[in-house]
């Protein structure tokens, strides 16, 4: 793997890292290190909530039935969580509704506004969708609703649909939004006390931790590690982990991925009425449920993403820098609750853009994620003539498609893709180059102050060079005599470290070897004591 090793600017390797991150007034470090709710009023205040509070206030007023209608990704699901635990806070009766992923697809369906018209509701309020209905604002229309959509996705050529009001922002995910909306409606505390939820849905979506959205997340785990949701508490424990030290690693890869999961293969009200319900034994039995859901999400992941390989490229592994600019891959054998991971992980492995797609017999779902400097969800417009719906962000995209004609979109997706120069140039990012003697447990601590880490703030790499070799083993994967673990671990200068899923590396490294490491700084906390180690990015040796 090539290295990319960012321009030295400073000595001092916490400077460093703030200019990397283009953090270098003393406004603009004391707002990253100290980010408070207080200095984003501007951008929390978007336009269209007045009229939107205004409306909304008439239905409480009058007793009118109001729709909290979400999506069924993450995002969807705390925003709908949001926007009905807010407003039955004011008194408002609400009944929220998450669309089922295969019946319905993404958004606002006609289904779901039968569903709210039937069920004496005057009011429905979107979250995480809406902007790119326009056939479905006006069948609400007809129906006699009023719609107020809240939404982050990318509107088409800046044209909206017909609602009552609209509260729109690409800055933020869609959970965000609404609680903007909801924190101009209630009281400051239970405004503070949905924050856990915005921060769980930011991460998820893999929202910029930046500005107002660093602020937001900031508070928000504070508020998830002192949670008393016991749907949240039943969750974490279903999923082995304690609150009190939770990041965003943990919401992002053991948390998010659960509620998803339920979206993706089955229904995902059951993940709503876990983060809403004040049960415990229901919170256990919801949890319960949900992790048993995505351990068999994990499984079809994996088998789909073998086949994916095979697609590509046979029985050989796949590899970045293949003449491909575009992997366009489709099965019947998939399901479209999977599709986004599939094309996540192929994006990931390729470094190019890929789209799977769930085959049907008519209609086909595909999902696209894309790699930096190619926004996927603009070209895949590019094809609406033969697309059926649309929609996303610059990184990440869903659609419909006829079945028939996913042979003739390959082909002017992977011509549209012809001209670009994403293939091939993945390089591992070094934000500096430091010496081995000042990597200590409290530098590693100091690091910890980045936090949260996500999109737009990653955790930093640093490099090392001639570290020298000890105690190398392999672990993990419990393996027949002779055979390799999948990890490598081992010391660099006597420094604990541990190299994830390159366990074959042993092959060519030996004890008092000299190497260059480049990796994350760690503090290894267990039953009350901390060390300092390394988690390995990748090795050089001279």
């Amino acid at each position: 793997m090539e290295w990319k090793i960012l321009p030295r600017k400073s000595d001092d390797l916490i400077e460093q890292l703030l200019i990397n991150r283009a953090v270098e007034t003393e406004k603009q470090k004391k707002q990253f290190f100290d980010a408070k709710l207080e200095d984003f009023e501007k951008e929390l205040n978007i336009k269209g909530i007045p009229g939107a509070k205004k409306r909304i206030k008439k239905s409480i007023k009058e007793g009118e039935l109001i729709i909290a209608y979400g999506d069924f990704d993450a995002d969807g699901i705390c925003g709908a969580a949001v926007l009905y635990l807010g407003l039955t806070s004011l008194g408002a009766k609400v009944l929220p509704y998450i669309p089922h992923r295969e019946k319905e697809g993404y958004g606002l369906s006609k289904a779901g506004l039968k569903f709210a018209r039937d069920s004496g509701a005057g009011l429905v309020i979107s979250v995480d969708c809406g902007i790119m209905n326009f056939e479905e604002a006006l069948i609400a229309k007809q129906l006699g609703l009023e719609l107020i959509i809240t939404d982050h996705h990318q509107p088409l050529n800046n044209k909206f649909p017909e609602a009552a009001q609209i509260v729109h922002s690409t800055k933020m995910c869609g959970t965000a939004v609404a609680w903007s909306l909801i924190k101009n409606l209630t009281s400051k505390k239970v405004s503070d006390d949905l924050l856990d939820l915005v921060a769980m849905a930011t991460i998820a979506d893999m929202i910029p931790l930046l500005n107002e959205n660093r602020a937001l997340v900031r508070v928000g785990l504070k508020n998830l590690n002192q949670t008393k949701r016991v749907g949240l508490l039943a969750l974490f424990s279903e999923a082995g982990i304690i609150a009190g030290n939770l990041s965003s690693y943990e919401v992002g890869h053991i948390i998010a991925p659960r509620l998803n999961a339920m979206g993706r293969l089955e229904h995902a009200i059951d993940s709503l009425r876990l983060l809403c319900t004040k049960d415990p034994v229901n919170a256990r039995k919801l949890a319960e449920h949900i992790g048993s859901t995505n351990l068999q999400r994990k499984e079809l992941t994996i088998k789909a993403f073998e086949d994916a390989k095979l697609l590509i490229n046979g029985s050989t592994p796949i590899k970045s820098g293949s003449k491909k600019k575009i992997h366009v891959l489709s099965s019947k054998d998939w399901i479209s609750g999977i599709v986004g991971l599939i094309a996540g992980r192929v994006c990931e492995e390729t470094r190019v853009p890929a789209i799977a797609i769930s085959v049907g017999l008519v209609h086909s779902k595909g999902s696209a994620r894309s790699v930096s400097g190619i926004n996927i969800v603009e070209s895949l417009r590019k094809c609406s003539d033969i697309l059926v719906a649309v929609g996303g962000h610059p990184g990440a995209a869903g659609f419909t498609i006829e079945t028939a004609n996913i042979e003739i979109f390959r082909t002017r997706m992977e011509e549209l893709m012809d001209g670009n120069e994403a293939n091939g140039d993945y390089k591992l990012e070094i934000e500096a180059e430091v010496p081995a003697n000042i990597l200590t447990l409290d530098l590693a601590k100091e690091l910890e102050k980045f936090e949260p880490f996500g999109v737009g703030n990653r955790i930093p790499i640093l490099a090392t060079s001639n570290m020298k070799l000890s105690d190398l083993r392999t672990v993990g994967n419990s393996l027949p005599a002779g055979r390799q673990g999948k990890h490598l671990k081992g010391k660099a200068d006597n420094i604990d470290f541990i190299a994830f899923n390159m366990g074959s590396s042993l092959n060519i490294l030996e004890n008092g070897q000299y190497a260059s490491f480049a990796y994350t700084l760690d503090v290894d906390r267990f039953q009350g004591s901390e060390k300092l180690q390394l988690k390995v990015k990748d090795i050089k040796t001279a």
